[in-house]
């Protein structure tokens, strides 16, 4: 029987957080490092060639690194999930500043959007694929293209950020709930506000675009994985994705200053 290799994490985390031991921290990163190609896998699905899934390691590194450096071993707090969310949100801060997204993708969205916004404030409730498709001059198939097309600009829209004050950095919502030093009471009403306007945002999306937000940002499933979960192809799952977050892009952008 082979020896069990696998490092004791609990004495590793001992010797990195209260010896400052550079060794246990590498140890540390070698033994997570799995985490940041699943992340990386995971949106690069979504992304096609917009991305390479090199670049996107390379800014989940960053954000690996940072949360072993950030974790706090002695809270009652799992490190993978802890990680994943730090991961992901360094491959996006990654690319929000590569401004990854083609100009003529971010304006057909940018229209999308519109009309969804247009259409749903005219009726008073959730817009259905013909009545966008109407406000936009476009059949149906030409509605599905369109959807296809600006997919890969939604797949990372629920990942906000918060607008700093006075043309201060933006911070994300994530950032402002760990390092509870940086919270200012502004902060804390402005997350507030943003998060209970996402919640109700949410709860008025169709059901099927409500189950898949749920599904894919809460439980962390792949489209694909949603798909054989109920029954749908992933390009389905896909198309009832870029719908949700358009719908959700309209209602947060009531929001002032709000990054989307």
């Amino acid at each position: 029987m082979k020896p069990d290799l696998k490092p004791d994490l609990a004495t590793l985390w001992i010797r990195l957080k209260e010896n400052e031991d550079i060794e246990a921290r590498d140890q540390l990163i070698i033994h997570f490092a799995h985490l940041v190609k699943y992340v990386a896998s995971r949106l690069a699905i979504h992304l096609s060639s917009l991305v390479e899934l090199d670049e996107l390691i390379s800014y989940g590194i960053e954000g690996l690194i940072d949360a072993i450096e950030k974790f706090d071993h002695k809270r009652n707090i799992k490190f993978e999930t802890y990680a994943i969310t730090r991961i992901r949100g360094s491959m996006i801060d990654g690319l929000r500043s590569m401004d990854w997204i083609p100009v003529s993708l971010r304006q057909k969205s940018k229209e999308l959007e519109k009309a969804y916004m247009n259409v749903e404030a005219r009726l008073g409730r959730s817009a259905s694929d013909a009545e966008v498709a109407e406000e936009l001059g476009l059949n149906l198939d030409e509605f599905a293209v369109l959807l296809r097309d600006v997919a890969a600009t939604t797949i990372i829209s629920l990942d906000d950020f918060l607008p700093g004050e006075d043309g201060e950095q933006k911070k994300r919502m994530l950032d402002l709930l760990e390092d509870h030093n940086s919270i200012s009471a502004s902060e804390i009403v402005e997350f507030n506000e943003v998060k209970d306007l996402l919640a109700k945002a949410i709860s008025r999306l169709p059901d099927k675009e409500k189950l898949v937000v749920y599904l894919y940002y809460y439980e962390g499933l792949t489209l694909k994985e949603i798909g054989a979960t109920i029954s749908l192809s992933e390009s389905r799952i896909s198309q009832l994705h870029t719908k949700a977050i358009l719908r959700l892009r309209g209602s947060l952008s009531k929001k002032k200053n709000l990054v989307i």
